[in-house]
């Protein structure tokens, strides 16, 4: 995150916001702008690709599934909205650990253990690790002393839209996104690959939330799609996964989705104009 306040500072922030007295390295300044910047990051990526994803890969005959609820894109949009900010409290606070050089992220692939090889590595490693983890904290919040209060409204869009993806609890939300933010104090990670891989989780997170069922047949049971993530918000205790289907598997929580057995919500919609 040094890489995006360096670039806002010194195009940005020095220049035209912030006093000519204040300097750029003095931790209640980097603080306020690690807040607005993430702030402003999440809106655009959420927005941003939350609208591209919704007219262009959304199914919009999924909005005539009878669990599908009404005005829900305001609904969904309206909760992301007003829990965003909150969320960024406890993440600006990790971004300011990283800024302050507490993680083990660096600035040039010569200061990578293994070179390229290492920075190609780290970015499986990253993408399996934070599976991991987020499966488990996902399961966890569907344990009853934490549902309610936390994770329930999430689900309660049952046929969700692309911005039913960031439309969570604040807690919830934080919780989940936690194993990114720990990746880089645990193992070496290239700054901008670092950059890279957090726009790719907050795109993988719209896509699992897009209606759009399609996955190579020979990844069908391997990658967790939006068949998957639909299953669980229709049936709730399948598919935690993120990514993939392994940890699932290996916590005997996997479905087959219903939209590979012809028994999924565009099948169901089939069914009632065939009544």
């Amino acid at each position: 995150m040094d890489l995006v306040l360096d670039a806002a500072d010194r195009h940005l922030l020095t220049p035209y916001v912030y006093p000519a007295g204040w300097p750029e390295g003095e931790p209640c300044r980097q603080l306020l702008s690690l807040f607005v910047i993430t702030n402003l990051g999440a809106l655009t990526l959420y927005l941003l690709f939350g609208t591209l994803s919704y007219y262009f890969i959304f199914d919009h005959e999924l909005k005539k599934h009878p669990q599908f609820l009404e005005n829900q894109v305001h609904r969904e949009i309206t909760y992301a909205l007003r829990s965003l900010p909150w969320i960024s409290v406890p993440t600006v606070a990790l971004f300011f650990a990283e800024v302050r050089g507490y993680s083990k992220l660096y600035d040039n692939i010569e200061d990578s253990p293994y070179g390229w090889l290492g920075v190609f590595v780290s970015m499986l490693s990253f993408l399996f690790f934070t599976d991991m983890g987020i499966y488990w904290i996902h399961r966890a919040l569907h344990h009853k002393l934490l549902y309610k209060r936390f994770h329930k409204p999430h689900h309660l869009w049952k046929i969700a839209t692309p911005f039913a993806s960031h439309a969570f609890h604040p807690v919830d939300g934080f919780m989940q996104s936690l194993p990114y933010h720990i990746y880089p104090f645990l193992f070496p990670l290239h700054k901008i690959t670092y950059l890279g891989l957090y726009i790719f989780v907050n795109v993988w997170t719209i896509s699992i939330h897009d209606g759009d069922y399609r996955v190579p047949r020979l990844l069908q049971h391997v990658i967790n799609g939006s068949a998957h993530h639909t299953d669980h918000h229709l049936y709730f205790d399948y598919n935690y996964g993120q990514y993939f289907t392994l940890w699932d598997k290996i916590g005997g929580s996997y479905k087959s989705p219903t939209a590979f057995e012809g028994k999924g919500p565009h099948d169901y919609l089939r069914k009632l104009r065939e009544k």
